[in-house]
């Protein structure tokens, strides 16, 4: 269960922030098998000059049509299935006009207990749902 953050400069349509959102899900669906219905994503615009994103070095430089990506989801992915998400995200993507140097992913672990889905409980921990195997 994966919840996304997505951050954008300003000047994107309506359809193409959802399209970006939707490209980003089914590129987790079809690499980490997830149900299609886990689908929590968070979609933020920002006036140009918000967003700082620069190349750690790399030798390349980003445009302001970069998409800033963070992905919450629970431990325990190898670093191979890590790699094909990254890469089948970058893929979406580009099929959307999104440069390869515009996608920044950042990939956050944590536990089946830091999950709360509604109702003030831990479904994970309470057995409501059942912990997602990897």
């Amino acid at each position: 269960m994966p919840l996304v953050r997505i951050d954008v400069n300003e000047g994107r349509t309506a359809e193409e922030l959802q399209a970006l959102s939707r490209g980003i899900h089914e590129a987790i669906l079809a690499e980490y098998g997830i149900p299609e219905r886990d689908y929590f994503h968070i979609l933020t615009e920002h006036p140009q000059g918000r967003i700082i994103a620069q190349d750690a070095g790399l030798g390349f430089e980003r445009s302001g049509g970069v998409v800033m990506i963070q992905i919450f989801t629970q431990a325990g992915r190898s670093q191979e299935a890590k790699q094909g998400l990254f890469a089948a995200v970058a893929e979406k993507l580009a099929g959307l006009g999104v440069a390869g140097e515009d996608v920044f992913i950042g990939y956050v672990e944590n536990g089946a207990g830091d999950w709360s889905f509604g109702f003030g409980r831990a479904q994970y921990v309470t057995g409501e749902l059942a912990v997602p195997k990897h």
